[in-house]
């Protein structure tokens, strides 16, 4: 413990040393993190507000987007303001409360959409039974179950490098606290925790990956019985639960499904996942949802009135 107060901040490299990249840098992150939160809280609103959009399906998407705007909170306007100053630092507490509650949302949220994919199986696979088995209570049992195990990921994360000394040096070459560059920075052996995070983190995104592929894979297979109307709708739906999917786990493995330890290019998949996903979600799902764009129209007129 006492090792470990030699260090009380962290000093955080950024994205660039370059003065000019990070005046753009500033711009162009904070019209996203605008975009990110306007757009989600809509969707949010949307679907709380919308008599229309009362199916499981909608009170997931709900949830999603309440998750990324938070997610994207945690790191985002920090980022945006330490594009402004030369020196970037952030005290010791407020690195694992970041690294806690970025792996509790992110955690939640990748096994939100695992939720949703169980949903549009029963809704596309088992039509007769799909309001039975997915009604209110289910709902919110998942939702809980969801949160639950995002907290229990979160607080495993946080375990690992809580009490690890750090003594020095104390520049993460990065613009958040994450696993890999706090263990490369703790002055002890961290091989096993590296070994236990691959396990944690990457074997967790391969799984539910996996699982997500192969829900998905039985439903298209199982397209061939609608009517072409019915599998018009499902393969938009689909779509769109496939498109996130892709979007949020292909830098999570790529991050984390490898030997512990820190790649340049680690940064820039950061940005995807921590900043570009959250502000794509909402675009996604409402650009491509005729369901979702009709009920905003309606708001929208409503509130003009």
């Amino acid at each position: 413990m006492e090792q470990r107060t030699n260090v009380t901040e962290f000093v955080l490299l950024g994205l660039t040393q370059s003065l000019q990249g990070q005046k753009i840098l500033f711009v162009v992150f904070l019209f996203i993190y605008i975009v990110t939160i306007v757009g989600n809280l809509l969707i949010v609103m949307t679907v709380a507000i919308s008599p229309t959009l009362d199916s499981p399906m909608y009170f997931f998407l709900g949830c999603l987007s309440f998750m990324d705007a938070i997610y994207s909170t945690t790191v985002t306007p920090n980022m945006i303001m330490d594009l402004l100053h030369e020196k970037k630092t952030i005290s010791f507490q407020a690195c694992m409360s970041q690294l806690f509650i970025g792996h509790l949302f992110a955690g939640a949220e990748i096994l939100l959409l695992l939720v949703m994919a169980y949903d549009r199986y029963l809704a596309i696979c088992k039509p007769l039974h799909y309001l039975m088995i997915m009604n209110q209570q289910t709902c919110i049992l998942l939702l809980l179950l969801v949160w639950v195990a995002g907290f229990l990921h979160a607080v495993v994360q946080l375990l690992f490098v809580y009490n690890l000394p750090f003594c020095g040096p104390n520049v993460i070459d990065n613009f958040i606290c994450d696993m890999y560059p706090l263990l490369k920075l703790a002055c002890t052996d961290t091989y096993v925790i590296g070994i236990s995070v691959v396990a944690n983190d990457g074997a967790v995104c391969v799984v539910i990956f996996v699982l997500l592929f192969i829900s998905y894979g039985v439903i298209l297979h199982s397209l061939k019985s609608l009517s072409q109307e019915g599998r018009r709708k499902a393969l938009s739906t689909c779509g769109y639960h496939i498109t996130v999917v892709v979007l949020f786990f292909v830098p999570c493995m790529f991050m984390y499904v490898r030997p512990p330890s820190t790649l340049p290019i680690d940064k820039s998949f950061t940005v995807f996942c921590t900043v570009i996903t959250p502000m794509l979600n909402p675009l996604i799902y409402t650009l491509r949802n005729g369901e979702m764009k009709s009920a905003m129209k309606r708001l929208w007129i409503r509130r003009r009135k």
